[in-house]
């Protein structure tokens, strides 16, 4: 066995690279990233949080958040508009269309992370998802 197979780390990323690739094979056809897949989720579960916000919950630096929004603003999914309390702030916004992209989109994510776990089971996916989460969590 090649040494970087016995790598815990490695094997993370390897399998993170895969998942990603995965993820962008089945979100092709939309023109959707794997990069915009997480920020698009967000603004699906709470419309109008700010740049700052998505950084934070996406674990992404303000550089990238900036270039994926303005890809997705481009593509007329997302608006961005300033805070009025503070104009400093932009809140991004879903656009009709990024709003309607949710029902064809998220079971084809749905299908690749399906994809990805085939032959595990409840239980061993219950504690894949715990497992990850621990050593996610020992890090911060």
């Amino acid at each position: 066995m090649h040494i970087f197979e016995e790598n815990l780390g490695f094997i993370i990323g390897k399998t993170n690279s895969k998942m990603k690739n995965n993820l962008a094979r089945a979100l092709k056809p939309y023109n959707v990233t794997h990069e915009q897949w997480p920020l698009l989720k967000w603004l699906w579960v709470e419309d109008g949080i700010s740049q700052r916000e998505l950084a934070e919950r996406s674990y992404k630096d303000q550089p990238t958040i900036t270039r994926i929004l303005d890809k997705l603003e481009q593509r007329g999914l997302i608006r961005r508009q300033a805070d009025s309390g503070d104009r400093r702030v932009s809140l991004i916004y879903l656009t009709k269309e990024g709003q309607e992209i949710e029902a064809s989109l998220k079971p084809l994510a749905r299908k690749a992370l399906e994809h990805a776990l085939r032959g595990l089971s409840e239980e061993e996916r219950s504690q894949l998802t715990n497992l990850m989460n621990r050593i996610s969590a020992n890090i911060d």
